[in-house]
């Protein structure tokens, strides 16, 4: 048996839950998600307690999958999710403007970066983002996405790293300090 697929998730006041027969949605304070079902996997709800059943022993292997995804759906709707990102270097920032965040990250340009429907990011001391939403997967996407535009140096550690990112410095050349001679 899943040991994930089997716990119970505790619904919140505040939140309803609607079963059909491919999906599940979840609307709460901060918002509404559908969460699609894979085949073979049902949800019973019962005195505030939403429970993932499965059909046979087939359908093991999604089990806990619908379940967690179906958790982070409701805990999404309740209090969200957010990343940290930092931005390190001479002259980096970042500001809002408008539905785009504006980022000069050294190049001859600034880059403009649309923020997608149903995420919020906020810039905190022009070096610190937090980009926060209801859904886990985009959150996480688009902090991916804001990375890639300039990912950390791995000789000067410039670039943008989500906080607590641990980074591996690598040493110059060594003949540097050598004069010619």
């Amino acid at each position: 048996m899943s040991r994930i697929g089997q716990k119970p998730i505790a619904v919140p006041a505040g939140v309803k839950i609607q079963i059909h027969d491919r999906a599940v949605d979840v609307q709460g304070p901060k918002g509404k998600m559908s969460v699609p079902m894979p085949r073979g996997i049902k949800f019973q709800t019962k005195d505030g307690i939403l429970t993932a059943l499965r059909d046979s022993e087939e359908h093991r292997a999604l089990h806990g999958l619908a379940r967690a995804l179906v958790a982070n759906a409701v805990h999404g709707v309740t209090e969200g999710f957010k990343k940290d990102l930092d931005i390190v270097g001479v002259g980096y920032r970042a500001e809002v403007k408008g539905k785009n965040l504006v980022i000069a990250l050294g190049f001859s340009h600034p880059v403009e970066f649309p923020i997608p429907e149903g995420i919020q990011i906020s810039v905190e001391k022009q070096t610190h983002m937090v980009v926060s939403g209801a859904d886990k997967g985009q959150v996480g996407q688009v902090a991916a996405n804001l990375r890639r535009l300039r990912p950390p140096d791995p000789y000067k550690q410039k670039g943008i790293r989500i906080t607590g990112e641990r980074l591996k410095k690598k040493a110059g050349k060594a003949g540097a300090a050598k004069t010619a001679g």
